[in-house]
């Protein structure tokens, strides 16, 4: 039985280094007072965060205020309690800190416990006789400052912590060094016996689920084992029993169950997520010693080598059940630089913003944090398989995983609590040593590395159902490149490559595995008016802003923007152009990679979310929750049915012959198709059109055909390709597309920005679902174009802080006449530890603002 500690009233206070171990000064006597009085704590939390409520530091995060925070990270910080004796009866009684950040000394009614190092292993204290000898419990955890660790830029070789780094500064963070308790604190009682470390493992042979139950179980009563059983049941997900075994144990139990006809497990997009529920109760005689239970899905696992793969090549295309999954994946940063202060709500609508996306893997960065069990229970239930790595990263000056000593014994620690407390969850497919390691220049280090080999064994030890890979990209070269035939998993590139030389690098590219890459921009402006002051909302660039460098420095899009569409001078037309390179550029490459399946396996796009609110960022959400235009992109790209063409650039002069590849994915096995190829003008003329008919093939692109014309003159130097996808039997559309060219070799977008002639009309189809007070709504709106030309990527905008909203149908483009209906779901919105909602007034009932690109107006409905 647990009791936890977080309802507890913490305090907090600040000291300057060693100061707590002292009290007193040994000059005077006199007691040393400390930086802070005794302040509100939160647990699990951060410091940064109770100094916020508490008035002593700025918020962080708005505008530069960060850089006034850094000395939080080089004080030590006290946090302490008193509460009464919990009436608890057991033979032992443990003290459990389940996430200290990141050196502590842990106190119990002025008895030292012990100390502690490391974020993701457990500190864990016998209390037993200290709790028998008062009525009242005192508990002070002392906190030392932060370790002196590398941040992005550093050499990897002397990392010796295992902390998380990307809050030391990244290119999509600042410095902002968390300190805290980042999870619960608990009191664990135990009986006589319990039960230990369980390891539950799925599988499909001949039809039928296998479920299998390992188990230890561990005596705490420091005597020899009294007779016990151990009793394992199997229920369906409705809750009906399948199976029930009970064993006389000692040390160990060992059960397996086989499911007829079992409800099976899928990723997302290939079928439902049903968990069965294996429970096992410790029993003497009529006494529950424990009892744990845990949600499981049944499912086969394998990894195959991709089609055409060099012999030397790892296996990357996971099977799941038998079917070849494609992987269409994003990498998650932690949610939030003070990720003791995540709540579940936030988890849940990153992963349902994944899944709605048509994502169906996430990569946990080696760089971050290994995350709480509850987002792996979101994985579950939403179907999102977890790609988890250890806790190492690449650092610039040197890439070479870490041999000293003390950071050998520490990875070890973290990789076996890792192991055993997330090897139980479904949804972990593949384990990592971490990210971008090198044993030489932009050379991925292997599994004969000391530190990976070690991990490795690990990994086969505890966890041998699931892939081991040593890195990721895992080589044998490190980054994508024209050179043929050596790309197996490769990183790379995180910007827009310019056109043309984007389309001819990824459109080339032969990679078998794509783990990671990106393109950059901007955040929405609702967002950017969050946390810059007024001053600083001019479009500008990060070299002629301090602010603006401060908030993704890397990612600056000025430049681009000036490239590809000219001067714009206001920030909503700013945000509107990055956002649409950042798309262009990630979608390019997503089909790119996809009219290769299964001589490529998938693509994890650089990132989904960020810790902490950027101008600029290579993610798909913003740190507000708001999704950006590259989300909307990327979601397509993902779908199950899908129309793409294949060029080479975005510019063609007039009489130039156009010429591009039309390619067809549907989902499930053979499919007689249609597409439908229209070239408009901006008017939506149509100026040249044709249709292609064919048979796709399961787990294949298909190439139905090519798209070859002449580009004529236009007036407004635009043209585009609109693709439609039928399925014959049907003839229901299942798929469409449109690509954006012009006839201008400099600043080929610059005409869009001319476009005055859209008029959007909006109605809503029906009254929000949901009454007064729901923490979920929706509402279906249809958005008509009855203007004269195209209204160009027209998205909802849900105004205030009060919801998260998601919508289908988001930056489609309206030719004159078309018109699309556009579903708006709002979720209730929790806010970050910077970003309290608590005295949010705003109306229960979403004001949803409709607009398109560069419109000098906006419908509010």
């Amino acid at each position: 039985m647990d009791i936890s500690l977080r309802t507890m009233e913490w305090r907090l206070k600040g000291f300057w280094p060693w100061v707590p171990m002292l009290r007193n000064s040994m000059e005077t006597g006199m007691e040393l007072l400390g930086v802070t009085d005794w302040i509100p704590a939160t647990v699990p939390g951060g410091v940064h965060y109770d100094l916020f409520r508490a008035g002593l530091i700025d918020n962080p995060y708005i505008d530069r205020n960060s850089l006034h925070s850094e000395w939080v990270e080089n004080r030590w910080w006290v946090y302490k309690t008193e509460f009464p004796k919990p009436a608890c009866t057991g033979e032992k009684v443990e003290l459990v800190c389940k996430g200290l950040d990141y050196e502590a000394f842990v106190y119990m009614n002025g008895i030292r416990l012990g100390e502690h190092r490391g974020m993701y292993h457990p500190a864990v204290f016998d209390v037993t006789e200290i709790l028998t000898s008062r009525d009242t419990v005192e508990l002070i955890i002392v906190l030392a400052h932060a370790p002196d660790e590398m941040g992005q830029i550093g050499k990897t070789s002397m990392t010796f912590t295992q902390k998380s780094r990307f809050n030391y500064k990244w290119d999509f963070s600042t410095r902002l060094v968390n300190l805290g308790l980042w999870d619960d604190v608990v009191l664990r009682v135990h009986s006589s016996h319990s039960i230990g470390p369980a390891y539950i493992r799925t599988d499909v042979e001949d039809g039928e689920g296998i479920v299998s139950v390992s188990a230890s179980v561990e005596s705490k009563s420091g005597g020899p084992n009294r007779p016990a059983a151990c009793t394992v049941t199997l229920t369906t997900p409705q809750g009906e029993l399948i199976g029930r075994e009970t064993a006389a144990v000692s040390d160990a139990v060992e059960v397996r169950f086989r499911v007829p006809s079992p409800e099976l497990w899928y990723p997302n997009g290939f079928g439902d997520q049903p968990l069965y529920e294996v429970r096992l109760t410790l029993t003497d005689g009529a006494a529950t010693l424990d009892e744990k239970s845990y949600k499981v899905g049944i499912r086969s696992l394998r990894y195959e080598k991709n089609e055409g793969s060099p012999e030397d090549a790892l296996p990357y295309t996971f099977v799941v059940n038998g079917k070849k999954v494609y992987i269409k994946g994003v990498n998650l940063t932690p949610l939030d630089h003070l990720y003791g202060n995540i709540g579940l709500k936030r988890y849940d609508w990153i992963v349902r913003l994944a899944k709605f996306a048509n994502v169906n893997m996430i990569r946990i960065w080696g760089g971050g944090i290994i995350e709480k069990p509850e987002f792996y229970e979101l994985c579950d239930r939403y179907g999102i398989m977890v790609w988890q790595e250890f806790i190492q990263s690449s650092s610039g000056v040197d890439n070479i995983p870490s041999k000293r000593p003390e950071f050998l014994e520490l990875l070890e620690r973290t990789a076996v609590a890792a192991l055993c407390d997330r090897r139980n969850y479904t949804s972990l497919t593949v384990w990592s040593g971490g990210n971008e390691l090198m044993s030489d220049v932009r050379v991925p280090s292997t599994a004969e590395d000391e530190n990976l080999a070690m991990l490795g064994r690990l990994v086969e030890t505890h966890d041998p159902q699931r892939l081991f890979l040593p890195t990721s990209a895992s080589g044998p070269v490190e980054h994508i490149t024209r050179k043929k035939g050596v790309s197996h998993d490769v990183h790379g590139w995180w910007k827009y490559e310019g056109n043309p030389n984007h389309y001819e690098l990824y459109g080339e590219a032969d990679n078998l595995f794509h783990s990671e890459f990106g393109v950059d921009g901007a955040s929405a402006t609702k967002s950017l008016r969050k946390f810059l002051s007024k001053e600083h909302l001019a479009p500008t660039s990060m070299e002629d802003s301090l602010t603006w460098r401060h908030r993704g420095e890397w990612w600056d899009t000025y430049a681009r923007n000036l490239r590809m569409f000219g001067s714009v001078s206001d920030l909503d037309t700013f945000v509107e152009c990055s956002q649409w390179m950042q798309a262009e550029g990630l979608r390019f490459i997503l089909e790119a990679n996809r009219r290769r399946k299964f001589r490529n396996s998938g693509s994890i796009i650089w990132q989904l979310n960020e810790p902490w609110p950027n101008i600029s960022c290579t993610n798909l959400v913003d740190y507000y929750g708001e999704t950006k235009m590259a989300y909307h992109f990327a979601r397509k790209a993902f779908s199950p049915d899908h129309v793409s063409l294949d060029y080479r650039r975005l510019d063609y002069r007039p009489g130039e012959r156009f010429e591009g590849g039309v390619y067809v994915h549907r989902a499930g096995g053979s499919s007689a198709v249609s597409v439908t190829a229209e070239v408009l003008d901006a008017r939506g003329r149509v100026i040249y059109e044709k249709q292609y008919e064919g048979v796709t093939k399961e787990d294949h692109a298909l190439e139905i055909g090519a798209l070859e014309f002449d580009v004529p003159p236009l007036e407004e130097e635009l043209f585009f390709v609109r693709l439609k996808g039928r399925a014959q039997r049907s003839d229901a559309e299942v798929s469409s597309n449109l690509y954006v060219f012009s006839t201008r070799e400099e600043a080929v977008y610059a005409p869009a920005l001319q476009l005055d002639g859209a008029r959007l009309d909006v109605g809503a189809l029906e009254e929000w679902s949901g009454g007064k007070g729901a923490a979920e709504r929706t509402r279906r709106y249809r958005v008509a174009n009855e203007g004269t030309t195209v209204a160009l990527h027209v998205y909802p905008e849900v105004a205030g802080d009060r919801y998260w909203a998601v919508a289908d149908g988001a930056y489609e483009s309206l030719f004159p006449g078309d018109s699309v209906v556009i579903t708006v779901t709002c979720i209730a919105r929790e806010g970050g530890p910077f970003d309290s909602l608590a005295e949010s007034t705003e109306s229960d009932i979403p004001s949803v603002a409709f607009k398109s690109f560069h419109a000098q107006q906006h419908v509010l409905i």
